[in-house]
């Protein structure tokens, strides 16, 4: 199996750990503020607000190197209702450029919390997680931990598509904050 590490300990962070304990994996949780600690995943899942990418590309960059670093982020404006970055590019790749010795993937972003918990979408259909990322075996990799834990994982392209997965994100937080879909429905793939 793989060794996973989830920095930050809110219901993203604890979801992710579950569902990648449920798949037989090694994971270490970690605080956002637990710099003193190492990180030891092949993968590493940000599950940290998208303010808090900058500073822990600033303060553990080197030891990202070589890993897979799985961007969740949900780049929110909350006084616009807009996405937070530039129109042309998104949280991913100002981290992939932050991270340039990283494969940086997008991915549960277009996921609430509970939805990975339980393993489905309003009930019945099971969860979906995108994911997108330039490196082909990365994906691959966070794919197997996402199936192995029950839920279905769908390749959505390159990193340029976290764009678009970060519009999705903004929309189903918008429709959910105004209560006309339920913290539990969001996103599923029917094949």
């Amino acid at each position: 199996m793989t060794s996973i590490t989830v920095i930050g300990t809110g219901n993203m962070g604890q979801a992710i750990t579950a569902l990648a304990e449920k798949g037989g994996n090694t994971v270490q949780s970690l605080g956002s503020k637990d710099t003193d600690q190492a990180v030891t995943g092949d993968i590493v899942v940000l599950a940290v607000p998208y303010a808090a990418l900058s500073e822990i590309a600033a303060t553990r960059g080197e030891e990202l190197a070589g890993r897979t670093v799985v961007d969740i982020t949900n780049p929110l404006n909350f006084q616009t209702g807009e996405l937070a970055v530039a129109p042309d590019s998104s949280a991913a790749a100002e981290l992939a450029a932050a991270l340039p010795s990283s494969k940086v993937l997008k991915a549960f972003n277009t996921n609430f919390g509970p939805t990975l918990a339980m393993g489905t979408v309003g009930g019945s259909q099971t969860t979906t997680v995108l994911i997108a990322g330039d490196d082909a075996d990365a994906k691959t990799q966070l794919a197997d931990v996402v199936t192995a834990g029950g839920l279905q994982a769908v390749d959505a392209g390159p990193l340029g598509r976290a764009r678009e997965l970060e519009g999705i994100g903004l929309l189903q937080i918008g429709l959910a904050m105004g209560e006309k879909i339920g913290w539990t429905g969001g996103l599923a793939l029917i094949k």
